[in-house]
């Protein structure tokens, strides 16, 4: 097991002195061939600072990207690390739920028998392992980078691609000044490659030529879908332990937990020196770890693919980690909020455009969805990642008549569970559609299947944000966006939503009469229409 202890401080809101002792948090990181762990502290005001970091090698990738299962010898294995962890975390102190943060990525997640993986876990460890989708890696992906973006006057005003090549997967996020305009993940992973080369007995003189058809195809699929801007300059970003070994290697003068510099003239003569070397070579020559060894090629190959489809003459390396993302997410309030919660929304109407949405008439249903949500917020008691899920919605009820306007809400349903939207997980995108569906016609039925398979809970959140944006959507029957503020009472059994300035509301009460149903089964409360007295 290798541990080390460091002073990393991930630069978060606030700069005040903390008024209270730091809170001792941890974040466990079960990935293709290591399982890392990180012990941090998040002070009262905000600020994380990493104390202790340990890694073990595990080979669950090459367990599941060579016969889909992980071995009963690798579990045990895995078993042996957390308990050891176990012991770490109990040294100092950290016991409750809310102190540890334990994730699994595309080796556990693509498992034949991942469940099985992680009840054992459970039972030998108590520690409760959460397997990430592509989209939740992502999110925290850039939770960890986003203070490096913003920090760097450079990069702040930029087009940054951002790029890890992990094990299992590859993910990609391009951020313009600030705001992330696209990610994508792929399958095409290091040790995945390098176990594809080994089934299909690659001769030796042939794996660069194999890698490279393998990663153009990516590389062309993922930038077929980028909006490019001459105007704006752009930047590459690598992060992973591939490049943290390159950017030791070829920056000789490089400050501590600074961006490195590798022009890409040097990164190509890298690329050509390592690639030949055997893994057995490179952990001799270098003092690599196996797994370390064995991904090196495939990550080093593929981030120079991408820097040459850019056109750019610098590759900037980052210290940052999943781990980094997951101190990031437990230190913050409520991630749901602020900055994250607006790169949401920009890919929401980002996709919007896509399908030519009425975007005046979307925006406008989803401001007046907020208002209703807040102003229920005794009656439904959801959280501000519900609001987030309603707004999104909102903003995509009507994206379905793109492909028809007949029974559009279900096309939209179909949509929305079909895109990518930056944060959301793939039960996130889920809900997201069925409110969407639900925001007309039929209510939700058990032989509905993709409702049915949800649990209880969420159901319920479904059932209550959908019934608030039938009312908003109402109150903008004439898409005109006249209706712009009112106010919500509750009166024996009714809603009444009161609204001034207009003197004519009969369209709106037409379509409430017509849709409110559903809220009135959820709220228990029928919805009245009213002009204001005044």
């Amino acid at each position: 097991m290798s541990s080390s202890r460091n002073q990393n401080e991930l630069t978060l809101p606030g700069s005040d002195a903390p008024s209270a002792p730091p809170r001792l948090v941890a974040v466990i990181d079960i990935g293709t061939s290591a399982i890392r762990m990180a012990i941090g502290e998040i002070s009262s005001n905000g600020l994380t600072r990493t104390v202790e970091t340990l890694s073990q090698v595990v080979s669950i990738g090459k367990d599941t990207f060579t016969d889909r299962k992980i071995k009963r010898s690798t579990i045990e294995d895995c078993v042996r690390v957390l308990t050891s962890y176990r012991v770490v975390l109990d040294s100092y102190g950290i016991s409750s739920d809310d102190q540890l943060r334990c994730v699994a990525t595309s080796a556990v997640r693509e498992a034949l028998n991942r469940l099985v993986f992680l009840d054992r876990i459970y039972i030998a460890t108590r520690i409760q392992v959460e397997v990430l989708d592509e989209a939740e890696v992502a999110r925290i992906t850039f939770l960890g980078v986003q203070s490096t973006l913003k920090a760097d006057p450079n990069l702040a005003t930029a087009r940054s691609f951002v790029v890890e090549v992990g094990g299992g997967s590859t993910e990609l996020l391009v951020v313009e000044q600030g705001q992330v305009t696209f990610s994508h993940t792929s399958n095409l992973g290091s040790l995945r490659l390098r176990m594809m080369m080994e089934s299909l007995k690659t001769p030796v003189r042939m794996e660069r030529e194999f890698l490279e058809s393998q990663i153009n195809r990516f590389v062309d699929q993922a930038f077929q879908q980028v909006r490019f801007d001459d105007a704006i300059v752009t930047k590459l970003i690598a992060l992973g332990g591939d490049f943290r070994f390159a950017a030791k290697e070829l920056v000789l003068d490089r400050v501590e937990d600074s961006l490195a510099t590798i022009p890409i003239s040097k990164l190509e003569q890298f690329v050509d020196r390592m690639l030949p070397l055997s893994v057995d070579e490179l952990v001799h020559d270098y003092h690599l770890t196996f797994p370390d060894a064995e991904t090196l090629g495939p990550a080093l190959l593929t981030v120079l693919t991408i820097a040459r489809h850019l056109g750019v003459e610098k590759l900037r390396v980052s210290d940052v980690n999943l781990r980094d993302g997951l101190l990031t997410e437990l230190a913050s309030d409520d991630i749901w909020s602020g900055d994250f919660r607006d790169h949401v929304m920009n890919s929401a109407v980002d996709l919007g455009r896509k399908y030519a949405f009425d975007e005046g008439h979307s925006r406008h249903v989803a401001d007046l969805a907020g208002k209703l949500f807040d102003q229920l917020q005794l009656h439904h008691r959801l959280d501000a990642r519900a609001r987030v899920m309603l707004t999104l919605a909102s903003l995509l009820h009507e994206i379905g008549n793109f492909v028809s306007i007949s029974g559009y809400h279900k096309h939209s349903m179909y949509l929305i569970q079909n895109s990518e939207l930056f944060g959301l997980s793939l039960l996130d995108l889920q809900i997201v559609a069925l409110i969407a569906r639900y925001h007309r016609r039929a209510s939700p039925r058990p032989t509905h299947l993709v409702y049915s398979n949800l649990s209880r809970g969420d159901r319920v959140i479904v059932s209550k944000l959908a019934s608030i944006l039938r009312v908003a959507d109402a109150l903008d029957r004439s898409y005109s966006q006249r209706i712009r503020d009112f106010s919500c009472a509750v009166e024996k059994n009714r809603l009444i939503v009161t609204v001034s300035g207009i003197d004519d509301l009969s369209l709106e009460q037409i379509a409430l009469k017509q849709t409110s149903q559903l809220f009135e089964e959820t709220y228990g409360l029928s919805v009245l229409l009213r002009r204001s007295r005044q």
